[in-house]
């Protein structure tokens, strides 16, 4: 072999092992609830928390969207941000605000952009349900447009509260993955509804045998938020797929511990 043919051959391997280490998502059960903040003392859904779960390896990091009466879709958990309304308020009243870091209430757009550098941490968009179907339409079409206006589309995955949006993604969004956040639907309702799976709170899986129905029939499976040590150790034992959390360093020690016990 010439040294010509050489050098191609290494540079042609060179390039294949950076676009796999490039696409080598996290492989754990691992999710940060509202980003990683807690340990720092890091403002919730903010880019600073998003930055850190991705730093600490996370699986993938949750996060809110609302949508302000501009119609623009921005982070934030819960309808108000610092007493200012978001359903009523526009993005410029609300950056009358700062977060205790400095940063502005992020948009959906600047949220996402903050994380495509990386492909190691999934984005788990929470869609927040509105006050009727319209409304609701009107923000999960607002989102799928960023979406794919930044080609973020393997970035994310998407959970609700609401059934109706859960099913508006499952039609308009293929492929996507649709969890649903709620625990009143069983998972073979979820299968023959078209989606990917469960992310329901754990004290609700402490009562069936969800977690085991859904792996047998191809559904993935979440809880949230589970804080507590004993608690994550008994979803690991059932093989749950992903635990949300507001310690992920915790549970990364969890896992750690009774991977060790095998």
């Amino acid at each position: 072999m010439n040294l010509t043919r050489l050098i191609i051959l290494l540079l042609i391997f060179s390039t294949k092992t950076m676009a796999q280490n490039q696409n080598n998502w996290n492989m754990n059960k691992v999710i940060a609830h509202r980003g990683a903040w807690k340990t720092n003392n890091l403002p919730q859904n903010s880019i600073a928390s998003l930055q850190e779960a991705i730093r600490l390896n996370c699986y993938g990091s949750e996060f809110d969207v609302q949508l302000t009466s501009d119609g623009i879709p921005v982070v934030n958990h819960d309808p108000d941000f610092m007493g200012l309304p978001i359903a009523t308020s526009t993005y410029q009243q609300l950056r009358a605000k700062q977060l205790s870091n400095g940063e502005y209430i992020p948009t959906l757009e600047s949220y996402i952009k903050a994380a495509l550098s990386q492909k190691s941490t999934k984005l788990i968009l929470e869609i927040k349900p509105q006050k009727n179907k319209e409304s609701e339409d009107l923000l999960t079409q607002k989102v799928l447009q960023i979406v794919h206006e930044l080609k973020a589309q393997e970035w994310i995955e998407y959970i609700s509260f609401s059934y109706h949006i859960c099913q508006y993604l499952v039609a308009n969004e293929k492929g996507a993955r649709v969890s649903y956040l709620e625990a009143n639907v069983n998972p073979e309702q979820l299968k023959k509804d078209g989606l990917s799976g469960f992310d329901y709170h754990y004290t609700a899986l402490n009562k069936n045998n969800w977690i085991e129905k859904a792996t047998e029939i191809g559904l993935s499976t979440n809880a949230w938020t589970v804080n507590d040590a004993k608690d994550m150790d008994k979803l690991i034992e059932r093989n749950i797929g992903y635990i949300t959390t507001n310690e992920p360093e915790l549970l990364f020690e969890r896992l750690k511990h009774k991977k060790g016990d095998e």
